[in-house]
Parts: C-alpha cells; sequence; structure tokens
C-alpha cells in the first residue's frame, strides 16, 4: 500500500473529519486505489504531446474593450424602487 491508515487519519483530522476505524479502512483502501491508478497514468509516454485545458480547440469569445459613454446616473436609477440622491436605497442589513 501506498498509503497508510495513519495518513487517512492525520488528512482526517486536518479536514476536521471523524472517522471511525471502518471508514479509515475503507478510505486508505479507495485512496491507495486512486494512487497506485495515478501511478500507472504516469507510465504513459507523454513526449511531444502539448497540454491542454480543453479537449478541442477554444478560442476567445469575448469582443475587444473599447470605451464608450456612460449611460448616466438618472439612467441607472431610473427602475429603482427607492433612490437617495446618486445611490440605490437599500434596506439595512447590519444591526
Amino acid at each position: 500500500m501506498k498509503i497508510t491508515k495513519d495518513q487517512v487519519e492525520k488528512v482526517a483530522l486536518l479536514a476536521r473529519l471523524e472517522l471511525t476505524d471502518a471508514e479509515a479502512e475503507t478510505f486508505t483502501g479507495q485512496m491507495d486505489a486512486i494512487l497506485a491508478y495515478v501511478d500507472k497514468l504516469n507510465e504513459l509516454n507523454t513526449d511531444g504531446i502539448v497540454p491542454t485545458a480543453h479537449a478541442v480547440p477554444m478560442e476567445n469569445a469575448f469582443r475587444a474593450d473599447e470605451v464608450r459613454d456612460s449611460i448616466g446616473i438618472d439612467n441607472a436609477l431610473a427602475n429603482a424602487p427607492k433612490r437617495a440622491e446618486s445611490f440605490f436605497r437599500v434596506p439595512k442589513v447590519i444591526e
């Protein structure tokens, strides 16, 4: 096994999880299986393969930034239920 029950219990302590002995044993086996699979993946030859974040090529869909005129305070607050000068008036949430 690559991971021990003590290591699982330490991770549980750091995560503030309370595990029973049976759960610790179960998680030890599961985490060991995960680490074994990662080791198997590390055996693959990845030379010449470009790291990607997406399975298919992606392009930026955002438009270019352009300076535009503001809509103005009156237009921005036109549909506000309540207003105080040039601000939205909202209910007090902190006592």
